[in-house]
């Protein structure tokens, strides 16, 4: 026997027995990480490592016979005489293919369940649940249940789970499940049905496996409307336990809170939210804030509905109306829901807001920000924000990291997408910029912002206007509300006088209606910005200055109840630029950067930065306005070389031998 090993050894049998395990090894785990990519099941792995083990003793046999030399492959030379060990050499080739056909046995039994086993994805997206009440009203109740179920699961960090945003567009939708699943980029699907009949409800629940399409779970739950939070904290356990999450102990406790004992409220705190969800719709979100207020006179204490009021409030502040009562109040209903539950998440994102929007205070947003994640792992409105505020610290690279998150807890959010692009946009990397907001446009082709924010991106980009062009005809045929229009309109009018079309801006621009911009931050004041530099450029200095005058009285009265707003003071100083109040415009565009430098802020202070050089230019100093630009352009900013040919706000500048110069030094970088 010591002879056939040292045969083995010589003919270099090991090596290659060594060599071929590894190898299968590699090939079986690389093949159950991909394979499962393109929907090829888990019986092909087995197929396959089914014949690596079937071709081991087949290697060892061929090893024996066969050797690789620097002339090829040729047979393992001989080193007994003829014909006397003829035997034993074939007992040998024997013993060895038996060897190798015991150790694959051996393998198939032990090693072949474990190489090809499931590996547990823990990624999940909760689908609305369908209502089958026959009152309207439970609908909301039935949206309520798949929320708080969706927010419960949030919270177990061992977890992926899709964000409320991205799965409510399969509402009353008859998708595939595995083509759900691909959609989402998750591994399981919970699909579920309400029925409410007075105080009893009825939850069916099925879980998924959205590659195969296997239901892994399913339960139905028959309760009083009292025990609904019961219900989902259950809910959350199993699906936890199926996916094999772990959760800790104050995970635990956090999705066995109930968030009110009132049923009522919590009825009118389901409404709500679903209507503070539009932030675009200004009466919806009035709405929103009628319910939040009565949800918290049913319940005083309750926390949730406070923290979510508290957000809403803080958006409206910085979308709409940035008045000193609503920022106020914000803060106050944050402060109230933390006093009544010190480690709610979502009333540390709440307080977060409060800071960003309301105070500026990026670095006690961040805080508040950081400590809600730690509460709401999944929650993809957290990673947008903390990126939203390392944007703004300059920290571009963790920023993009951060939104890049939000967008895969959320990949069919295009307020998430948008906001993505936004940073590929300010660092100049148009490509990415114009890939991002092309994938929010594949949601929705007819979408307005991002139409704005693409045409945007082209025109900055490359100078080119055919796609706002052609944006500005696909929204014609849109139903549209009277808001919409307004702002609409109000591009229209601004890019006309990008292309120099003075007469059809004005056009638009004097058919904007007043008391519709009242309620647009900034609104009036760029109406009649808008006129008077088209009158101007028009040559009719008499009506520009009456334009002025009143985009000036505008401003001022705006400034009244916003008094901290840094762009309502650039806008006011480009405005008495125009006017020639040359100390006044100074002054004001000085009280803009005090108020939003770039220092504090990297993202928004750069237009600020840029409206202190257009105010310059205007003023004829020159050699200040290019020597502004000049930084912009060497930093992440809005300013491309692309605006400054075309913008007609630069045409003082036009002549300039150092403004040709600026424009010949930046044309060849990205």
């Amino acid at each position: 026997m010591s002879g056939f090993f040292e045969e083995l050894k010589r003919r270099k049998v090991f090596r290659v027995a060594i060599a071929y395990v590894v190898g299968s090894w590699a090939l079986a785990q690389g093949l159950s990480q991909v394979l499962p990519v393109f929907d090829i099941p888990n019986s092909v792995i087995r197929g396959v490592i089914g014949l690596m083990l079937v071709g081991f003793p087949a290697a060892l046999v061929l090893a024996w016979i066969f050797d690789v030399t620097p002339s090829g492959i040729q047979r393992t030379s001989k080193v007994e005489a003829e014909p006397q060990l003829k035997s034993r050499r074939r007992r040998n080739v024997v013993l060895l293919a038996a060897s190798g056909a015991a150790i694959s046995l051996v393998a198939g039994f032990f090693i072949l369940p474990r190489a090809v086993a499931h590996k547990m994805d823990k990624s999940i997206a909760v689908l609305p649940f369908e209502n089958l009440s026959d009152e309207r009203e439970n609908a909301y109740f039935a949206d309520g249940i798949q929320d708080d179920i969706l927010t419960n699961l949030s919270k177990i960090g061992d977890l992926k789970v899709i964000s409320r945003t991205s799965v409510m567009q399969y509402r009353g939708k008859t998708a595939n499940v595995r083509e759900i699943g691909k959609a989402l980029s998750v591994s399981n699907v919970l699909e579920g049905s309400v029925r409410r009949s007075g105080n009893k409800v009825r939850v069916n629940v099925q879980l998924i496996d959205a590659n195969t399409d296997e239901h892994l779970w399913a339960n139905d739950y028959d309760r009083d409307v009292t025990d609904v939070f019961a219900i989902q904290t259950d809910l959350a356990q199993k699906i936890a336990t199926e996916l094999r999450a772990k959760l800790s102990p104050s995970e635990k406790a956090q999705i066995e809170r109930k968030p009110t004992e009132n049923g009522e409220a919590y009825l009118a705190f389901v409404q709500a939210h679903n209507l503070s969800c539009a932030f675009e719709d200004f009466d919806k979100l009035k709405q929103g804030e009628q319910l939040y207020e009565r949800a918290i006179e049913l319940d005083p204490n309750f926390a949730l509905a406070m923290a979510r009021y508290s957000q809403l409030e803080s958006w409206i502040l910085h979308d709409r109306e940035r008045t000193v009562e609503r920022r106020e109040k914000a803060h106050a209903l944050a402060d109230r829901a933390l006093q009544l539950q010190p480690d709610l998440p979502e009333a540390h994102l709440a307080l977060g807001f409060s800071y960003y929007y309301g105070d500026n205070d990026f670095d006690a947003a961040l805080k508040e920000f950081e400590i809600a994640r730690l509460g709401l792992p999944n929650e993809s409105e957290v990673y947008l924000a903390i990126g939203a505020i390392q944007r703004r610290q300059g920290k571009w690279a963790q920023s993009t990291a951060n939104l890049e998150k939000a967008v895969s807890l959320n990949p069919k959010d295009v307020w998430s997408l948008q906001n993505l692009s936004f940073n590929y946009a300010m660092l100049r990397n148009y490509d990415a910029a114009n890939k991002t907001i092309d994938r929010a446009l594949a949601l929705d082709p007819t979408a307005l912002e991002p139409l704005e924010v693409k045409s945007k991106l082209v025109i900055a980009g490359s100078g080119d206007f055919s796609f706002a062009e052609k944006a500005f005809e696909s929204v014609k045929s849109l139903p549209l509300t009277n808001e919409q229009k307004i702002k609409i309109a109000g591009g229209r009018a601004n890019v006309f006088l990008l292309e120099r079309k003075y007469s059809e801006g004005l056009q638009i621009a004097e058919g904007l209606p007043d008391d519709g911009l009242a309620i647009l931050s900034g609104g009036l004041c760029t109406k009649y910005y808008l006129i008077g530099f088209a009158r101007k450029a028009l040559h009719d200095e008499n009506g520009a200055r009456a334009a002025f005058l009143k985009a000036k009285s505008a401003a001022e009265e705006q400034l009244k109840r916003s008094p901290d707003a840094a762009d309502l003071h650039i806008q006011l100083a480009k405005v008495l630029a125009y006017l020639g109040e040359k100390e006044a415009a100074l002054a004001q565009a000085q009280r803009a950067t005090e108020l939003q430098p770039e220092s504090k802020d990297a993202f928004s202070g750069p237009d600020i930065t840029a409206g202190v050089a257009e105010v310059h230019a205007t003023l004829g100093n020159n050699n200040q306005a290019i020597e502004i630009l000049d930084g912009l352009l060497n930093r992440p900013s809005s300013v491309t070389v692309q605006i400054l040919k075309i913008n007609p706000v630069w045409d003082p500048l036009r002549n300039d031998p150092n403004f040709q110069a600026l424009l010949t030094k930046y044309s060849g970088k990205a």
